[in-house]
């Protein structure tokens, strides 16, 4: 068992042993496999991989989220109350107030047929227990808050005449509006353009600053979290294989898929026509079990006949360079030439 990243008594996250299978006709998909997770107060982690690495059924597990064919198994402790296992009402009873989502399609996620300041005022109403008239003028406040302009008028408005950055805005307002202690981006700037990017990244540092709200950040994207993040759980095929501040992730990767996340990222100043981005070769493996070995065995260039016979544990890196919280799980750690988080920043 690796040792935990913060005390539990600053934890208000706290996820042990988290795995998740999935029933399908083809049999049992393991999509989560033993993930350890800790998030502090008005604390911002970033959880990094590629599609189909289970960071997204990680995030949705957390809150009971996921349909009825998943089985979710180990523990996920929110403000000490344990989640798995928890009854429907007890689920129902954090969601929005305590732990609260933003998801990546705000489009499909809003009603088209309420306005914006309808849909927000709506979790006020639930959560809040305010009259509509104070609901209302909350969820104008709310607007202002996350940047919206001209939040009076905003609030009259429906979803299609708004931007995509002002829709993701939105989400994030709704999802503040219950006051929780935790907040899930789950891809928070997907689909939008690199400025409107930077704008949303701004509100979600603000709301931790302002508010001491502590965020997961769920996304694919290096920039992201090296904008973000205080900290970096990489995940591949359903395990954690690297966890550390983001500075010393960036600076000191120790995992081969990491350093290939890296490579494949664009750093603003290089050439094109003289930088190559480098690529991972293969695809994240469906699994219908966790093997022994390390999955990562059949795409990592260092891979050898220890890697494929038995699974490397999440450990202290411990080489002299990384800080002590700087857990990888790699039977012959990456070495390569630093990076540092401002090179890839949004």
């Amino acid at each position: 068992m690796p040792p935990p990243v913060r005390p539990d008594a600053d934890a208000v996250l706290d996820v042990r042993d988290l795995s998740v299978t999935f029933r399908t006709e083809s049999g049992t998909v393991s999509a989560v496999d033993g993930v350890d997770l800790v998030l502090g107060r008005g604390e911002i982690v970033g959880v990094v991989g590629e599609s189909g690495c289970g960071k997204s059924v990680t995030a949705m597990s957390l809150a009971g989220l996921l349909p009825s064919t998943a089985t979710i198994s180990g523990s996920v402790r929110l403000l000490g109350t344990e989640l798995v296992g928890a009854s429907q009402s007890t689920l129902r009873s954090v969601r929005g107030k305590q732990i609260a989502y933003i998801f990546q399609e705000p489009m499909s996620s809003l009603n088209p047929v309420l306005t914006v300041g309808r849909q927000v005022s709506e979790v006020l109403e639930v959560h809040q227990g305010l009259s509509r008239r104070h609901a209302m003028s909350r969820a104008t406040e709310l607007l202002q808050l996350v940047g919206i302009p001209s939040p009076k008028e905003r609030v009259k408005q429906y979803p299609h005449q708004l931007s995509g950055g002002m829709r993701q805005r939105v989400m994030i307002a709704m999802a503040v509006a219950g006051d929780p202690q935790v907040l899930v981006a789950d891809e928070p700037t997907t689909a939008l353009d690199v400025t409107v990017q930077a704008g949303i990244l701004t509100v979600l540092r603000e709301l931790r600053d302002r508010l001491g709200t502590s965020i997961l950040v769920i996304t694919h994207d290096l920039g992201v979290i090296a904008d973000v993040a205080d900290r970096v759980v990489v995940m591949y095929a359903g395990r954690v294989v690297e966890r550390a501040g983001v500075d010393d992730l960036f600076a000191h990767p120790r995992h081969h898929y990491t350093g290939g996340l890296l490579s494949a990222a664009p750093t603003p100043g290089r050439h094109a026509s003289t930088h190559r981005l480098q690529e991972i070769p293969g695809l994240v493996p469906v699994l219908s079990s966790q093997p022994d070995a390390c999955t990562f065995h059949e795409r990592c260039p260092a891979a050898d006949d220890a890697c494929v016979a038995r699974q490397p544990p999440l450990t202290v890196a411990d080489d002299g360079l990384t800080a002590p919280d700087h857990l990888v799980a790699c039977w012959h750690p990456y070495r390569p030439a630093a990076h540092s988080a401002s090179e890839v920043a949004r």
